[in-house]
């Protein structure tokens, strides 16, 4: 299939191909012919599958060639990042089109409220907002959304896990009940199903490939004790072929703390929190994507909504609370069918959550003895916790011993 097949305006075709677009991703096969008909919609896709343009093609494709006036999209996302994300990948393909975007998001001055609020006055095709900052503005009375013809929700099962259910309630109140409503969502959760149940009218399912990481991932994992998590960390920085680095902690005083520990070091390093100002993480972001900054520190809020190629590595200092995110962080890397290295530091205490990581994937990361010279680590076992007994992880080969300063395993399984 090509993207010529679905029959979009030339204008949309001409965007789309000027952004090196090719060919057509699985879940654009799959949902664009969905929404086209105009049937409810929820989608199961992980992240860099191509999931927003199989929403925003098709959106864009029915304004052009309807040419009606007043909002027609409310596409609504769980953080500032994503719907700038998505904000800009419909600039670029609308490009050629007589078709506008605008993002509603908190974190910014009062000119930028004024700006959001005028183009909902005064019609703006699409919208794409975060719940707390468009209720906000729909409470000023002044905004018409009765023009409305699709809602999309993306990364769904995220803004549920941010306490956004209340938000989207509200703003529902605000929008006809006669639409398509699309949602997306990396997880198929109960929660998820029944949110799906309240919002989606006869509507279609798809499934593309949960739960996986990426083929091009190369996964390996070092079995430690925290004290040697930095050490660790300055080796496999040495490696200069890793030019584009994402850290993941689990806390936002751990990323200031190793930001600001190799920033002494003077790499190339910046941390990525909530705590910053809008315009600082959209600075650090620009100049990440620019290769203006090699390495980038940050929580699970950076693990979904950036879309950023050519990323080398990924490192979780820290095994993520919930399996899901362990996918999606990692999947950070080896984007657009490229290539790409996930390291995990497994502690004592995360041992079984990286276990259960292991079994939603359905296979063993490879396990790297740390170098000699930093002590030996604790032995792997998941279920440690539970049996009190110190045995080898089932289908645990013994660990290779040796470091080396390019670690890119020829397998992804012990």
């Amino acid at each position: 299939m090509i993207f010529q097949d679905f029959n979009f305006d030339q204008t949309l075709l001409d965007g789309l191909f000027s952004m090196g677009y090719k060919m057509p991703t699985p879940i654009q096969q799959q949902a664009i012919p969905v929404i086209q008909a105009g049937k409810d919609l929820i989608a199961c896709a992980q992240t860099g599958t191509g999931k927003t343009a199989a929403f925003v093609l098709p959106v864009i494709d029915k304004i052009i060639k309807t040419n009606k006036k007043g909002i027609n999209t409310l596409i609504i996302a769980p953080t500032r990042e994503l719907v700038l994300q998505i904000d800009q990948q419909i600039e670029g393909m609308a490009y050629f089109c007589n078709v506008s975007s605008i993002g509603i998001y908190g974190g910014n001055d009062g000119v930028a409220w004024e700006r959001q609020a005028k183009a909902l006055r005064e019609g703006v095709d699409i919208v794409i907002a975060t719940p707390g900052r468009l209720i906000a503005l729909l409470q000023s009375g002044d905004v018409n959304f009765n023009t409305i013809e699709h809602l999309i929700l993306d990364e769904a099962d995220r803004m549920l896990d941010m306490g956004f259910s209340d938000d989207i309630k509200t703003i529902l109140k605000h929008i006809p009940k006669k639409r398509q409503t699309i949602m997306f969502s990396a997880t198929m959760a109960p929660k998820i199903r029944t949110l799906a149940a309240q919002l989606l009218h006869q509507h279609e399912s798809i499934n593309i490939a949960i739960s996986k990481p990426a083929a091009g991932i190369v996964q390996q994992a070092y079995v430690v004790y925290d004290q040697q998590k930095e050490k660790l960390l300055k080796e496999i920085l040495k490696n200069e072929d890793f030019s584009s680095v994402i850290i993941f902690s689990s806390t936002k005083e751990k990323v200031k703390e190793l930001a600001h520990t190799f920033k002494n070091l003077n790499y190339s390093v910046k941390g990525f929190s909530s705590d910053l100002e809008q315009s600082e993480r959209e600075e650090i972001m620009r100049d990440f994507k620019a290769k203006r900054l090699r390495i980038l520190i940050g929580t699970d809020i950076l693990s979904r909504g950036i879309d950023v190629e050519g990323i080398s590595l990924v490192v979780n200092y820290d095994v993520p609370p919930d399996p899901e995110d362990y996918i999606h962080r990692i999947g950070r890397t080896a984007r657009a069918a490229k290539e790409g290295v996930a390291i995990t530091f497994i502690n004592e205490k995360d041992q079984p959550r990286f276990g259960q990581i292991e079994a939603l994937m359905g296979m063993d990361v490879m396990k790297v003895a740390i170098p000699e010279e930093f002590g030996k680590g604790p032995e792997y076992d998941p279920e440690a916790n539970k049996k009190k007994q110190n045995k080898p992880f089932r289908g645990q080969k013994k660990q290779k011993q040796g470091f080396k300063k390019k670690p890119f395993p020829n397998s992804n399984k012990t």
